[in-house]
């Protein structure tokens, strides 16, 4: 049938996203990658720039594992064995051994009882929150949530919603006490590193007032994380945000294969008989193919690199490139946000100017990410520097170098 009249709604729907500064806009495709040379670290090539190498500080691959000989080799060997698909959903005949086998050291990794995979990290959230939403749920929220939160929240279909502040815990008690009497079960979901500012939950003070108030509520008060960007990127182990703030006392821990790890899929890992119920409820998990036993292999070894001496050598290297680039640009006068993640914003509280910043660096041959309003509120515009630890310290003093020369032309 024609498509003329949705054609013409689509095409005002993404000029409208055009003027909002919201337009994604054609994707950067790379098509090639220069491994670590000398005092260089990876460099990236780009369709439409020739042969013009790039430093990529916008990677979420914060251990720099995803370049790693034996992770490539573990996802070959078992490509060969498996397949290249797992040719099904797990209950019917998806499930490999590779799968079962990481479940199984993700949940003792985290000192959980249990673990259960899923395609991406996005479905892992929307599939555990929808089916612990039940209609006599009230969810309380933190603002700066990931998208995947907001929106599992809303497809959940939950009996409220209560937002609070950034990491504000006197408007989240003030939230927990009004639910009392008025539903049945709680649900307090936060990020544990916020990908926007790379600083964390205040996890020990949420889990407080859990303990204080889960009797009030008939069914309990459920503590929910999404620490995607904390596990493999902070603390001396990588265990993430409970480790970093030695809180052990949340209930669901969300975390994904696809950032520090450097291979594709999230998990969650908890008690054995919520694993047991997503098993069964999750239409996430049951309705869609798993990642294939080649990726649960790769990701099998990253854990493994992860948890040994040389994981923890990579995660102090990480730390250590992390502060240094922040200090730098704050010794250049710019502003950034306080936290311990590799996540390092450059804070520049105007949108024409964020955008122009990016054009700039990626001129340099760097690529960073520019988050503008309405992305972020107005007066939250930034530059969002990603350090891996296959960055060297020859990268960063680059990029503060260019830093420092777009300073200079500005004044």
């Amino acid at each position: 049938m024609p498509l003329n009249k949705i054609k013409t709604v689509l095409s005002k729907e993404l000029a409208e996203l055009e003027k909002r500064g919201s337009l994604k806009g054609t994707e950067t495709v790379v098509t090639g990658v220069k491994e670590s040379e000398g005092d260089r670290g990876p460099r990236y090539l780009l369709e439409g720039y020739a042969d013009k190498e790039f430093l990529r500080m916008n990677s979420n691959s914060y251990l720099g594992i995803a370049l790693r000989k034996e992770v490539i080799e573990a996802e070959e060997r078992a490509a060969r064995k498996f397949g290249t698909g797992p040719g099904a959903v797990r209950f019917i005949s998806g499930t490999y051994k590779p799968h079962v086998e990481l479940e199984k050291k993700l949940a003792k990794f985290h000192g959980r009882e249990a673990g259960i995979i899923f395609s991406s990290a996005y479905a892992t959230v929307m599939g555990v929150l929808t089916p612990l939403i039940s209609k006599e749920t009230v969810v309380i929220s933190d603002e700066l949530n990931h998208n995947s939160i907001i929106n599992a929240i809303r497809l959940a279909r939950p009996k409220d919603k209560k937002v609070y502040s950034h990491n504000n815990m006197n408007e989240l008690h003030s939230s927990i006490k009004e639910c009392i009497g008025n539903c049945r079960r709680v649900m307090i979901v936060t990020d544990g590193i916020f990908s926007m500012r790379g600083d964390h939950a205040p996890l020990p003070e949420i889990a407080d007032l859990a303990e204080k108030y889960f009797t009030e509520f008939e069914e309990g008060l459920l503590t929910i994380i999404d620490d995607s960007h904390g596990v493999g990127a902070v603390a001396e182990t990588g265990r993430g945000t409970t480790e970093l703030t030695h809180e052990n006392r949340i209930d669901v821990i969300i975390g994904t294969l696809g950032k520090a790890m450097g291979v594709n899929g999230g998990y969650i890992v908890s008690d054995a008989k919520i694993i047991e119920y997503l098993r069964e409820t999750a239409p996430f998990y049951i309705y869609s193919n798993p990642i294939t036993a080649s990726e649960a292999s790769a990701a099998l070894k990253a854990l493994e690199i992860l948890d040994s001496d040389t994981g923890k050598k990579m995660l102090k290297y990480l730390q250590e490139m992390a502060l240094y680039f922040r200090k730098g640009l704050i010794d250049l006068g710019y502003e950034v946000i306080k936290g311990e993640h590799p996540i390092v914003p450059l804070v520049v509280r105007d949108t024409a100017k964020t955008i122009e910043l990016v054009k700039y660096l990626k001129s340099k041959g760097i690529l960073a990410t520019g988050l503008a309003y309405p992305i972020v509120p107005r007066g939250d515009e930034e530059i969002r520097f990603q350090i891996c630890a296959d960055h060297t310290k020859y990268d960063l003093d680059y990029a503060l170098e260019v830093l420092k020369e777009y300073k200079e032309v500005k004044r």
